[in-house]
């Protein structure tokens, strides 16, 4: 694979400890918590009233208050007026798609340093109501007089105070994310077993993790609250094991809330530079970018046999390494976003089929990976999973565990709704 023009150096991380929906953040709001991370990474490498390059960043549940989410959070930061802003959304994959399309940008030398992040909070949610009660409230507004106004309302009926409950599932299917990470469960025969060792080794990597300190520098308090507040350091095998299913009740359901992401509120963002730009302010360069890659799967069966949803990351990294003159094996550590533990598995698990691979990617199969290399400081499964923010959490988190290590190569890996993935490639 050609190396990129220059070189995009990723200098460090900073969010606000993740907190369960409904706790810690239950009145904040995504300009709040992203303002708050900006603000930290802002102090720790002294950007205060400094223009960089450009900010990029998204949340996927938005008011419409939010249009301007990262222009106004960069206004609010520190950062000096004139730093240019923009929205974007990829569901769970925004942040690391921020990271990849700003790493780029400085690869080509039209920006020197950037900043890319995301932000999600499951508590502030919008809520809509419906269609009558909308053509009420746009007469009022367009009312002249204040007859007008009130006449707007002759037909208001209490029933139009209903709300209508924010949409969970996937508009192709109706289904939910879980529901269809179950399907891919049961093709992939993954056992309740195997997810519960999953979802416990990540709480108890992520447990470590904190008290040996590796978050310290990488989070900031945020509303009281200094660590993530899902990380359960006395949880067990035993006790996951008592959970009942939550989106399959049958027999046959084997996703809990415990081997599961849980909803999360929370904020991240991480700066990318050029390693010229870093030197003349002497700061250490964590790792650099490599390589990226995206896919989307058919996961509605539209133009033949449907895949599973969240299976996009196990066609991309393929091609990833294809193009990097890589094996999956060549890599000191795997960040591998846990949306569902099943889904963590179902990917390891093709990339271990040879008549997957042959069939699918027509390749063989790419083979196993050493698991103790698999997220070992915790992940979403853990740590929680605010949508747009897990990308710039898993970046900022691999970049320095590549520092601490003095070389190395990390692979991340993450699935978003709409069938699709996002992937990367970090070396020091």
């Amino acid at each position: 694979m050609a190396a990129l023009p220059r070189p995009v150096a990723i200098l460090g991380g900073i969010r606000i400890p993740f907190a369960r929906v409904g706790t810690a953040y239950a009145e904040a709001s995504n300009q709040d918590m992203f303002t708050a991370a900006l603000k930290g990474l802002v102090e720790r490498f002294d950007l205060k009233n400094q223009r960089i390059g450009e900010v990029a960043a998204g949340a996927v549940i938005k008011h419409s208050r939010d249009w301007n989410l990262a222009r106004e959070c960069a206004l609010g930061s520190g950062l000096h007026p004139e730093t240019p802003a923009y929205d974007l959304q990829r569901a769970c994959g925004t942040s690391l798609s921020a990271t990849i399309q700003l790493g780029y940008r400085i690869a080509l030398g039209e920006i020197d340093c950037a900043i890319a992040g995301g932000v999600d909070s499951a508590s502030d949610i919008p809520l809509s109501y419906g269609k009558a009660l909308q053509r009420i409230v746009l007469k009022t507004a367009r009312g002249r007089t204040f007859g007008e106004k009130v006449k707007a309302w002759k037909d208001f009926r209490l029933g139009h105070l209903k709300p209508m409950p924010p949409g969970v599932g996937e508009p192709r299917t109706g289904m939910s994310m879980g529901e269809h990470c179950e399907e891919m469960a049961k093709e992939w025969r993954i056992s309740r077993a195997e997810q519960d060792q999953l979802a416990f080794r990540s709480h108890t990597n992520a447990a470590r993790a904190w008290k040996e300190g590796f978050f310290d520098d990488l989070v900031v308090p945020f509303n009281g609250l200094k660590r993530d507040n899902n990380v359960r350091a006395d949880t067990s095998l035993e006790q996951l094991a008592k959970l009942r299913t939550a989106f399959d009740r049958s027999e046959k359901g084997t996703l809990t809330a415990g081997n599961s992401s849980p909803l999360t509120d929370g904020a991240a963002c991480v700066l990318l530079a050029s390693e010229e730009w870093a030197k003349a302010r002497g700061l250490p360069v964590q790792c650099t970018l490599r390589a990226s890659d995206t896919a989307a799967v058919d996961f509605v069966g539209m133009a033949g046999p449907k895949e599973g949803l969240l299976m996009a990351p196990a066609y991309a990294v393929p091609r990833m390494l294809e193009r990097a003159g890589l094996r999956l094996q060549d890599f000191d550590l795997y960040e591998i976003h846990e949306a569902f533990a099943a889904q963590v598995l179902c990917t390891l698990k093709a990339w271990e089929s040879d008549d997957w691979c042959r069939k699918k990617l027509q390749r063989p199969a790419l083979g196993m990976i050493d698991r103790e290399k698999l997220n070992p400081r915790g992940s979403s499964v853990a740590i929680g999973h605010p949508f747009a923010a897990t990308g710039a959490r898993v970046v900022a988190t691999l970049a320095k565990e590549l520092e601490q290590r003095g070389s190395g190569r990390g692979l991340i890996s993450i699935c978003a709704a709409g069938g699709q993935g996002v992937v990367a490639i970090l070396e020091r």
